[in-house]
């Protein structure tokens, strides 16, 4: 018998339905992953941790009529605002440190949901009158809630009930002048760093039972018994560097590369400032590591050596107009920064050239935004300025809101979350403006 003949024609337009669905398919993923990367601002500076949004449609200026709603924030606390779906939270804390506080609010209508005191402290340390006692900022997973303030008390909740899952209060560091570093996630752990007065160490926990799994105390010469001169603030970076993770962890006079995994060292830099503040960036091959408090020095390191590299993989150095607290924002070639006290500074991220620095006014502690090929600074005074973000200087627009920032923002769904020191905002373009 002989076999039917197939149809060409069917053939082809079978492959071509098929070649169409497949397109179709892969295009509803990249918009699924776009639209959750645009949805949810997880940790510090956001998903990739490097302060981008992906809107288009942020407000250049800010008034009355961009303010969709404000709610008032009980205590002192300068962590900032994080995002998972319609969840949006924070801590604060009593001016005087004795009660510490988890906040969740609903996204959409700015009314708090959760409001729990999470750690009671009896006798608080000291703190700078510019810090908070709350100053670490969460990091969320799908339904759970990561709390951290520091020695004083780190958490695992369950979402908005607000269910203590698990809880740390034994993991020892004087802060002496305050937290600062937020905690993050790699995989199956929660990552600290505790680098205090007394103590100065690494410690990964377990996120699901808060169990550590690897502790790692730093080596470093710090060249003083004194307790001031070992203190560090940063939030530590994961990056990857031929296809390995590399946890990039600043902290007093040194920076140091760790094995996320395990702890174990790669490789170092030494400098000569203490308590490291800004979050490290990587881009274009280099890691910029900002040195510390006061005269801070910016170092662009090749991350793909081993052991001390201060010598060999330094890249290029600066150190005039480099930020002690806001981190810098590296858009493709160009790396942008603010001075605290309001100086701006663009430097080719590659070279070190200085392209341009100018004076914003005010003072700085939040991280810039990067979205649409602009730069938002939120200065402590409550002045809001809006920069091209390019090589020459060309200011776009100026705001002025609230009572302050020192909070970093965060962005959900084209809406901008802004903290000041009493308030929570958010702020978007007017549905009229183009």
């Amino acid at each position: 018998m002989r076999r039917p003949l197939i149809d060409l024609r069917f053939f082809e337009a079978g492959l071509f339905l098929s070649r169409g669905l497949l397109a179709l398919w892969v295009l509803a993923i990249g918009l699924l992953s776009t639209s959750q990367a645009q949805h949810n601002w997880p940790q510090f500076l956001g998903p990739e941790g490097n302060a981008y949004a992906q809107s288009t449609k942020l407000p250049v200026t800010i008034g009355e009529e961009n303010i969709f709603w404000q709610t008032a924030i009980h205590g002192k606390g300068w962590s900032s605002p994080v995002i998972w779906n319609n969840d949006l939270w924070m801590t604060t804390a009593t001016p005087d440190g004795h009660k510490l506080s988890v906040i969740c609010v609903d996204k959409p209508s700015g009314k708090i949901v959760l409001d729990k005191l999470l750690f009671e402290v009896e006798k608080p340390s000291e703190i700078h009158d510019f810090n908070s006692y709350a100053s670490p900022t969460p990091v969320l997973e799908d339904g759970k809630a990561w709390i951290s303030f520091g020695s004083y008390g780190t958490a695992c909740l369950a979402g908005r009930s607000g269910e203590v899952l698990w809880q740390r209060r034994d993991l020892p560091c004087e802060h002496f002048r305050g937290p600062g570093s937020s905690p993050i996630l790699f995989e199956n752990l929660l990552i600290l760093h505790m680098d205090g007065f007394d103590f100065q160490y690494v410690v990964a926990l377990d996120k699901e039972t808060g169990q550590t799994v690897w502790k790692v105390d730093r080596q470093v010469e710090y060249g003083s018994e004194n307790g001031d001169f070992k203190k560090a603030f940063c939030t530590p970076t994961i990056i990857q560097v031929n296809g390995q993770p590399q946890l990039i962890s600043p902290t007093s006079k040194a920076s140091l590369a760790l094995d996320p995994r395990t702890g174990k060292e790669l490789w170092r830099i030494r400098f000569k400032e203490f308590s490291a503040t800004v979050r490290p960036v990587y881009g274009n091959g280099l890691v910029f590591i900002n040195t510390g408090f006061g005269k801070a020095a910016l170092h662009a390191v090749d991350p793909t050596g081993t052991g001390d590299v201060t010598e060999t993989h330094v890249r290029w150095s600066a150190a005039k107009g480099i930020p002690s607290k806001p981190t810098h924002v590296l858009v493709d070639d160009l790396l942008f920064m603010v001075h605290d006290g309001g100086a701006a500074t663009c430097f080719e991220a590659t070279t070190g050239k200085q392209l341009w620095q100018e004076r914003l006014g005010g003072n700085y502690t939040a991280t810039p935004l990067y979205a649409d090929g602009k730069l938002w600074f939120f200065s402590q005074e409550g002045k809001i300025k809006v920069l091209k973000a390019s090589r020459e200087f060309e200011e776009l627009g100026e705001s002025q809101l609230g009572d302050g920032f020192m909070a970093s923002p965060a962005v959900s769904d084209d809406l901008m979350y802004l903290r000041s020191r009493t308030n929570l905002y958010q702020v978007g373009r007017k549905p009229s403006a183009n």
